[in-house]
């Protein structure tokens, strides 16, 4: 008698999941439900989109991606406003000051300097110092966001320096939560747009949609308007000039759509031209990507030792300290890299 109670018990587990899961169908399970999907194609048949748009559709005609009207889906509602701090700093013409971090320092190394109010953003090294982007996650982890912004805690933004323009180490760096992002060694137009379009959501850029940390309550989930909505205007983009090649095409570089700033790469500059500081030759190089930002409306960052040097307003390192240095661009971490 007890093995047919069982049996009867084990044949009717399957039907009482199935009512479950019925019970517990709703949008975004994959279930298919009747009307679930107005436009979708018929089963096993050519629906003819790329020709024909469907009713109602703003894009009409054949498919054609450089006729293409982007919709308003992640418009933001109403004026967009700079939450990020360091940007909005920027914006404002005052000095963004910060700290640099190697990227295989400690989490608490980070947030000691993450919640130094003396830094505007922290400058994770990614370019000469080891680490990886597990070693960057625990550190933004440690200390996420902005404090006054959602369940943030830190008071500087979390930024990097990436070793390359390329869509590995942008999508990452902006995926976990980076709001400032310099770049190296740009040495063409085309280079500073291929670092604009990786960083920048669509129609701006490429940057892909794809699941990220950045938009949790702890990091930027709570920005006003949306994080989605709102980024592009938000980011803080730091473009180098380091080479002769950067130094011919600076013009062109400050003009990109999406560059915040350009940073004339004090140790870099001199390292190319073969010249150093206080010889002309070096000093024109300077000027000339002084130039190129005052023509293009954008800002000037530097070493901060040169917190003094007329237009610059962005600094790897930070305030003067007593006796009227920058507190140069060394970060608190293991093996720092120095000001570039």
């Amino acid at each position: 008698m007890k093995r047919l109670i069982a049996a009867a018990m084990c044949a009717a587990l399957p039907l009482a999941a199935g009512l479950a899961l019925a019970q517990g169908a709703g949008d975004g399970d994959g279930v298919e439900r009747p009307n679930s999907y107005p436009f979708a194609a018929p089963l096993g048949k050519d629906s003819g989109a790329f020709k024909t748009a469907p009713a109602g559709a703003v894009n009409k005609g054949a498919f054609n991606k450089n006729t293409w009207k982007y919709g308003p889906r992640f418009d933001a509602t109403g004026p967009v406003q700079i939450w990020n701090p360091a940007m909005a700093k920027l914006k404002a013409g005052g000095k963004v000051y910060s700290a640099t971090v190697n990227g295989n320092a400690t989490p608490e190394q980070y947030c000691a300097q993450a919640n130094n109010e003396q830094n505007d953003f922290i400058w994770i090294e990614m370019q000469h110092a080891p680490g990886t982007w597990h070693d960057v996650a625990n550190m933004w982890n440690a200390c996420p966001g902005v404090k006054g912004l959602g369940q943030g805690t830190a008071h500087a933004v979390a930024g990097v320096r990436i070793p390359t323009t390329n869509e590995f180490d942008i999508q990452h760096a902006t995926d976990m939560g980076a709001m400032v992002l310099v770049v190296p060694t740009i040495d063409s137009v085309a280079e500073a747009r291929e670092a604009a379009k990786w960083t920048f959501y669509p129609p701006m850029g490429r940057r892909s949609a794809g699941s990220n940390v950045a938009s949790r309550p702890e990091y930027w989930g709570a920005a006003p308007g949306g994080y989605r909505q709102t980024f592009n205007q938000n980011l803080m983009l730091v473009l180098m000039i380091e080479t002769l090649d950067g130094l011919g095409e600076a013009d062109g570089i400050a003009k990109v759509p999406g560059v915040s700033a350009l940073f004339a790469a004090s140790s870099d500059l001199g390292n190319f031209s073969g010249f150093g500081q206080g010889d002309p030759d070096y000093e024109r190089a300077i000027n000339i990507v002084h130039d190129a930002t005052v023509k293009a409306g954008i800002r000037l960052c530097g070493p901060s030792s040169w917190f003094d040097r007329p237009d610059f307003t962005c600094f790897q390192g930070g305030p003067p300290q007593p006796g009227g240095r920058g507190r140069g661009g060394r970060g608190r971490g293991p093996a720092s890299a120095p000001a570039q």
